[in-house]
């Protein structure tokens, strides 16, 4: 298996433990948590279930078409024959009784895949699913039982975070993140997929990391296309994704989307007011429950870019399929089959490649701070947009101010080849430095530093930055 080395060893502690575990697994959609939980147990699990999607459903019915499936787990996995549940305290009574038929003493292992599906409205699951494990589960010392869903905000409200009989009952949990840049190298070679570390880099840019949409990248194709081959040829098999993503984990599907594409107009992200008055919506409780979906769901940051308040917390679009989707799908109606192909150098591809580049730099952090020698250094990371004075403007891409009295002003760079900085550029990064040494306090350093792919290419003015981190340094494996 690729990457996951922390994850599959502490549940292999977990499972060679002597107490019930009740084990919550949650991330992204298509992140591999099911995979996770496959590889590492194989056929070491006892009973295993996956919720119905509730996308598109009739809520009314949907419950009895889950506790009908729910027994037809229990019945194809080996119960003997039986009534059928009417409710969730029947259908776990029913596995208490088949987990009792196969206890030979040895560690069971109950795999629930996408639980946040099974609680339909007013189905009374939580309340089942608590009685099961406080009057029965939590006392069986060899039971193990694995709960997994791609709606975080679910698994964190209803079970991590639980107020009635669930508090404090999740023995571990862990949030599966998507595939850093060197684990997607690792699987790109697996699956015998020749690709260099600039297009693996835009790989990361559309696919955000996601083993699952990277599994459809074909050998036999060169990366353009392939993204021709996964987004823009007709019937495409991830042309649809978006709109499924979506409606799989979030109770308003497209109340959220309409947040998420506001969010995408800015690359600094917005206020909530400005959320409130630009969608034209009620600020309570409702957008306070989206927006937290979208920020447990890695969709969406929020932050306080720097020289602003708390009160100026912003909320920032960071997934990269998302990104690319509002950009280069989601208002073409009609879009040649070979788009990438034909427009791989084309302006609007280069300028989504500058600011998705940023969203790389955003989630390697630690890859930076090795790369800059300082791993263990506290530090705090932000952006930076504020009109100056006159009419050029100062946007600095990354700032990463450290308990080391230095703050690294970071420029971010996606290019072809070395980057070359022309006397014009070398002034604007002056006064980039100057500016921000105004406002910080005297006791720290600015330090000017590059980050870009293929380096700096020296001559009189390549000096206007202290460090130059390339695109090899992002892919360095961190403790």
């Amino acid at each position: 298996m690729i990457g996951r080395k922390q994850e599959v060893k502490e549940l292999n502690r977990l499972y060679n433990g002597k107490k019930a575990e009740l084990v919550a697994i949650y991330g992204r959609r298509r992140v591999g948590k099911t995979y996770l939980v496959d590889e590492t147990f194989g056929d070491r699990i006892t009973f295993r279930h996956a919720g119905l999607s509730p996308a598109g459903e009739n809520a009314r019915g949907l419950l009895s078409l889950q506790l009908e499936h729910f027994y037809n787990s229990l019945d194809v996995q080996g119960m003997e024959k039986c009534e059928k549940p009417k409710s969730w305290l029947d259908a776990f009574l029913l596995l208490e009784k088949f987990l009792q038929g196969r206890d030979n003493g040895e560690r069971q292992v109950v795999f629930l895949d996408e639980l946040p599906w099974l609680d339909t409205p007013k189905s009374g699951f939580i309340r089942a699913f608590e009685a099961f494990w406080n009057t029965w589960g939590c006392h069986r010392k060899n039971l193990m039982v694995i709960v997994c869903g791609s709606a975080n905000s679910w698994i964190q409200d209803k079970l991590l975070n639980n107020h009635g009989g669930l508090y404090n009952r999740v023995t571990y949990e862990i949030k599966l993140a998507p595939f850093k840049l060197n684990e997607c190298e690792a699987l790109y070679k697996r699956n015998q997929v020749n690709m260099s570390r600039y297009d693996i880099a835009q790989s990361y840019m559309i696919f955000g990391g996601i083993p699952y949409y990277m599994g459809y990248v074909n050998p036999e194709m060169s990366f353009a296309q392939n993204v021709d081959n996964l987004f823009f040829k007709r019937n495409a098999v991830l042309r649809e994704e978006y709109d499924r993503l979506f409606a799989s984990v979030f109770v308003a599907p497209e109340a959220v989307k309409s947040i998420v594409q506001l969010l995408y107009t800015r690359n600094a992200g917005y206020t909530r007011r400005e959320i409130v008055n630009r969608l034209k919506i009620t600020d309570g409780g409702r957008l306070s429950s989206n927006l937290n979906a979208l920020i447990s769901s890695d969709f969406v940051i929020k932050y306080v870019p720097f020289g602003f308040g708390k009160r100026e917390e912003h909320y920032k679009l960071i997934d990269p399929f998302c990104i690319f989707y509002l950009h280069f799908l989601k208002k073409q109606k009609k879009v040649s089959e070979k788009y990438w192909q034909q427009n791989t150098t084309a302006a609007s591809v280069s300028a989504w490649r500058g600011y998705a580049f940023e969203n790389v730099c955003f989630n390697h952090i630690e890859q930076i701070k090795t790369a800059l020698g300082i791993p263990a250094v506290i530090s705090e990371e932000s952006a930076w947009s504020k009109k100056e004075d006159d009419t050029e403007g100062t946007q600095i891409d990354l700032l990463i101010t450290r308990n080391d009295n230095v703050i690294n002003m970071c420029e971010i760079k996606y290019y072809s080849g070395p980057f070359k900085v022309d006397k014009d550029y070398y002034a604007k990064i002056l006064r980039r430095q100057a500016l921000l040494a105004e406002l910080v306090s005297p006791k720290m350093a600015v330090h000017s530093t590059l980050i870009t792919t293929f380096g700096l290419i020296d001559n009189e003015h390549s000096g206007a930055f202290v460090k130059t981190i390339v695109l090899d340094d992002l892919f360095r494996e961190t403790v």
